[in-house]
């Protein structure tokens, strides 16, 4: 429950405490937390009981944990034998290296696979292929994204 808090935020605590309290209180202040703890304890035990009792014995191994919306869907992808091809689906597949390409083909740089410079078979240079330097007298192209 506390495994944040460092041992000089434990101690400033303590201090507080016995400031706020007094040390004659601090022991009674105590005792009233812990049994105030171990009520709401066993008041949240007796209410999962009392819900397993009345779903019936088909849910006597229902844990209550499942009820995070995360639990249940890692459980349900980890159980599930429909997505067996899913993941291996998503092992096949590498997003990174497809992403690599389509940026390597507009940028017009050479990868594994031969880029073509012609869109199409009429010879007409490919306008999204990066040219080094823009002809004399040519206006550079216009950048949405830059303005």
């Amino acid at each position: 429950m506390f495994n944040d808090i460092g041992t000089m935020e434990l101690l400033v605590l303590v201090v507080l405490a016995v400031l706020v309290f007094g040390p004659d209180k601090l022991p009674k202040v105590i005792q009233d937390v812990a049994r105030f703890i171990r009520k709401i304890r066993d008041f949240s035990e007796n209410a999962k009981q009392d819900i397993r009792s009345e779903l019936g014995p088909d849910f006597k191994d229902f844990d209550f944990e499942d009820l995070n919306p995360k639990n249940f869907i890692r459980k349900q992808l980890t159980e599930n034998d429909d997505f067996k091809d899913l993941h291996e689906l998503r092992s096949s597949f590498d997003l990174r290296k497809e992403i690599n390409e389509v940026t390597d083909a507009v940028t017009g740089r050479e990868t594994g696979s031969s880029v073509p410079a012609v869109v199409n078979g009429s010879g007409t240079p490919d306008l999204l292929k990066k040219r080094d330097r823009p002809e004399p007298g040519e206006r550079p192209p216009f950048d949405s994204d830059a303005t």
